[in-house]
């Protein structure tokens, strides 16, 4: 590449760069900025009344008078001391509905058939969970019956093990 008259080589422990002279400009400080004041008035104007006060009747009437675009509306349950979701639509549906719903486990047969292929590898759950990436707790809740079948978990216990597992449910 080519240097400008401005640049010379500087050599540096045996390598060799481009410097530059500092540039013939110098930013602007101070009072020599020359810039202008804006010296516009600032007028304050009062807001109207808030809240309670400017849903009085007197208000509504004043604005109406001016030739304001005024909307009153009854708010539905207003000033009570009431959720908005107090009144279910479907509260009998709900009433009459006893159903108990409830994830998935596993079954009583995965659970047994892992217990049995983690003891015939002589694991301890620690163990099993430390080879397939997951915590204790998980190879508890499936030895368990409480887990909920993940399959990727599943596909886990089987290469650790070496075994097929029954379905989980």
């Amino acid at each position: 590449f080519w240097l400008k008259p401005s640049e010379r080589t500087v050599p540096i422990r045996g390598l060799s760069f481009a410097a530059t002279t500092p540039p013939d400009f110098v930013m602007p400080s101070g009072p020599s900025l020359q810039a202008t004041q804006d010296w516009a008035p600032v007028v304050w104007t009062k807001t109207g009344p808030k809240g309670k006060a400017s849903k009085s009747s007197s208000e509504v009437n004043a604005a109406r008078r001016s030739g304001a675009a005024v909307e009153t509306e009854k708010k539905h349950g207003g000033g009570a001391n009431q959720s908005a979701h107090s009144q279910v639509p479907n509260a009998k549906k709900l009433d009459e509905n006893t159903e108990t719903f409830r994830h998935d486990t596993v079954s009583h047969d995965f659970k047994m058939a892992l217990q049995q292929a983690r003891l015939a590898k002589k694991m301890s759950q620690a163990a099993l969970a430390t080879a397939i990436n997951e915590k204790g707790t998980v190879i508890n809740e499936y030895e368990s019956g409480k887990a909920i079948p993940n399959g990727a978990i599943i596909n886990k216990l089987n290469r650790a093990l070496g075994v097929r597992l029954p379905k989980a449910k």
